[in-house]
C-alpha cells in the first residue's frame, strides 16, 4: 500500500508505524528546511496550497491521503482536496470535510452548533464594543479564529475590555467558568465513532495560564464528573460533525454548576494526542493511517484499550534516561519525550499511580 502524507512536523510520529506496517510512503513539504524529511521513502517539496500533493497523489498512483497538519488555517483547503480528489478519483483523504471544518474553525458558529444539537456551552454574546457588555465579570474574551491561547483575554474589569477593542472590532465574549479544563479525542471514520478517554488539563485561572504550562493527567479524575457524559457529549459532537479524522474536544467542568459545558472543537491532531495514547494504548495518528488502510474497526479499538495512568509534564529541555527506539511509540516504552528544544514535555505512563510516581520522580 502507498500513502500520501501532507506536512512533515508530525510525521516522526508515525513513521514507525508505517514502517512496522509496510506502507510505502510518499511526503509532500513547502519547506524544504522542514523537519522529518529523511524518514518517508519518497520527499517532494510543493508550493503552499493543497494543488501540490493533489499532483503527487495522482502521479504517485497512491492508494489514501493522510493530512498531518497540526494548524488550523490550512483545514479548509485540505477540506476542499477532499470532496474533489474523494469525488472525482476515488483516492480516500483522511481528513475533515467542508461542513466540518466551517463549523469548527469559527468559534461563533462552534458556538450556534451547540445550541442546534442542545449542548451546554458557556453563556456568550459578540461584542462590537465594550458598552454591549451584558455579562457580569469575570467574562473571556476570544476572536471568531485562532487556536493555541492565541487573541485570548480574561477580563476582570471594564478597563480590561477596553484595553482588547483597542486591538480588535469585535469580540466572543463568553461567562468565565472556574473549574476543571477537560480534553478528549474522538475518532471518526466512514460513520463510526469512538469517544476515546478524557484528559485532565488542570483548573482554570483568572491568569488564563497557557496549558503548555500546566500538568495534566489521564484519566480524567474530576469529583463530582463522569466520565461517561463527557464521552457521550463529545460522541454526540462528533456524530452531529458528520465527518472524518481526528476531534479534539476542550470541556470545562464546574462544580458549583455541576455542568459540563463544551468550549470548542478541533478537527486535527491535538496537543494531548501522547496523554491518551499512553492511557488508553490507541494512538490516534496511527488510527488514522489505520482509517487509510481500510482496517479502522471500533471493535479492534476495544479489544485493545489499556487502563494505564498517565501524566505530561513541562521539562524545558529533557536530560533524563534515554528512550528506546522507536522514540515515539509507547508500544516499547513506558515515556515518551516531545516538543521543540527549550519546551519540551515528557508524557509518562504506570499501571498504577504508586508506580507513575516513581517513574516521574526517576525521569524528572
Amino acid at each position: 500500500m502507498k500513502i500520501l502524507f501532507i506536512g512533515s512536523r508530525l510525521y516522526d510520529d508515525v513513521d514507525w508505524y508505517v514502517k512496522e506496517k509496510g506502507i510505502e510512503s510518499v511526503l509532500t513539504e513547502s519547506n524544504e528546511n522542514a523537519i522529518n524529511l529523511d524518514l518517508p521513502d519518497q520527499v517532494f517539496i510543493v508550493p503552499r496550497g493543497m494543488d501540490g500533493p493533489k499532483q503527487v497523489a495522482l502521479m504517485q498512483n497512491v492508494d489514501a491521503i493522510v493530512p498531518l497538519i497540526g494548524i488550523d488555517p490550512p483545514l479548509i483547503d485540505v477540506a476542499r482536496m477532499k470532496e474533489e480528489v474523494e469525488e472525482e478519483y476515488g483516492i480516500p483523504v483522511v481528513a475533515a470535510g467542508v461542513r466540518a471544518v466551517e463549523l469548527t474553525s469559527n468559534k461563533i458558529k462552534t458556538k450556534e452548533f451547540y445550541s442546534q444539537i442542545g449542548v451546554e456551552t458557556p453563556q456568550y454574546q459578540i461584542l462590537n464594543g465594550p458598552d454591549e457588555l451584558t455579562l457580569e465579570f469575570p467574562v473571556v474574551l476570544k476572536q471568531g479564529e485562532g487556536q493555541g491561547g492565541k487573541d485570548i483575554m480574561v477580563a476582570k474589569t471594564i478597563e480590561d475590555v477596553n484595553e482588547y477593542f483597542e486591538n480588535f472590532d469585535q469580540a466572543l465574549c463568553e461567562r468565565f467558568i472556574e473549574g476543571s479544563e477537560i480534553s478528549i479525542e474522538v475518532l471518526g471514520f466512514d460513520g463510526q465513532y469512538v469517544a476515546l478517554p478524557p484528559i485532565y488539563k488542570g483548573e482554570t485561572t483568572l491568569e488564563g495560564t497557557h496549558p503548555l504550562n500546566k500538568v495534566k493527567t489521564g484519566p480524567c479524575m474530576v469529583e463530582g464528573l463522569d466520565n461517561n457524559l463527557v464521552q457521550h457529549t463529545a460522541y454526540k459532537v462528533a456524530k452531529n460533525l458528520d465527518s472524518d479524522g481526528i476531534f479534539e474536544m476542550d470541556f470545562m467542568y464546574s462544580k458549583k454548576d455541576n455542568q459540563l459545558y463544551a468550549i470548542e472543537v478541533n478537527t486535527r491532531p491535538n496537543g494531548t494526542r501522547y496523554l491518551t495514547t499512553a492511557t488508553c494504548g490507541v494512538n490516534s495518528l496511527c488510527e488514522l493511517i489505520n482509517m487509510a488502510a481500510g482496517e479502522f474497526s471500533l471493535a479492534d479499538i476495544s479489544d485493545r484499550l489499556e487502563y494505564n495512568y498517565s501524566t505530561e509534564i513541562p521539562v524545558g529541555n529533557y536530560e533524563g534516561p534515554a528512550v528506546n527506539e522507536p522514540v515515539k511509540s509507547f508500544k516499547v516504552n513506558d515515556f515518551v519525550v516531545h516538543g521543540p528544544e527549550g519546551y519540551q514535555r515528557v508524557t509518562a505512563k504506570a499501571s498504577s499511580k504508586t508506580e507513575l510516581e516513581k517513574l516521574v520522580e526517576k525521569l524528572t
